[in-house]
């Protein structure tokens, strides 16, 4: 089994803007700038014949390049358990194909459709037991989030593996989109 993702990196120059939002939420796990992206499609758990099935599918989806801007911040989770903290994403038209032509290449891989309703985000960390106070105080302090557009031209096929710190990510295969 693998644990797979279809996803947007977050380049260098822009998870520098989101760094100085680490902090002020005690018992936080900061996702460090290496993790940061956009999930296209969570695939989990998969078999390995699989996984190959799926690398296939996504090397069939073609869309134009576009710019992303990461704007807002909110949370996931209820008032009692708030479980992430995230960057919000300006979605335009291009990447809403683009999710939705990953997520029929997963179907032509065999899985499941995703119910859940897709919101584009960059998650920047993960809480346990936070305190919803100190939750709200930074919500708000950064609300007005703004960071530059940066360009997309690729996505890739990431695996995840869970480590004593949190979950680490390599990229498995680059898709490139039509320029």
């Amino acid at each position: 089994m693998i644990r797979l993702f279809a996803a947007i990196a977050v380049p260098h120059e822009a998870a520098q803007a989101l760094a100085p939002l680490a902090g002020g939420v005690p018992g936080a796990r900061w996702s460090p700038a290496e993790n940061l992206h956009i999930t296209l499609r969570f695939a989990g758990d998969i078999p390995e014949t699989q996984a190959e099935d799926l690398e296939s599918a996504l090397s069939a989806v073609s869309s134009h390049a576009f710019d992303v801007a990461l704007a807002g911040v909110g949370t996931f989770g209820d008032a009692l358990t708030i479980n992430a903290l995230w960057a919000g994403v300006e979605a335009g038209e291009q990447l809403g194909i683009l999710h939705r032509r990953c997520e029929a290449a997963t179907r032509r891989a065999g899985l499941k459709p995703d119910t859940r309703a897709w919101k584009p985000h960059v998650t920047l960390a993960y809480l346990n037991r936070a305190e919803p106070a100190r939750v709200a105080a930074w919500t708000a302090a950064h609300s007005l989030l703004r960071v530059a557009p940066f360009a997309v031209d690729r996505f890739g096929l990431y695996s995840s593996f869970r480590t004593r710190t949190g979950s680490a990510y390599r990229l498995e295969r680059l898709y490139r989109l039509t320029p």
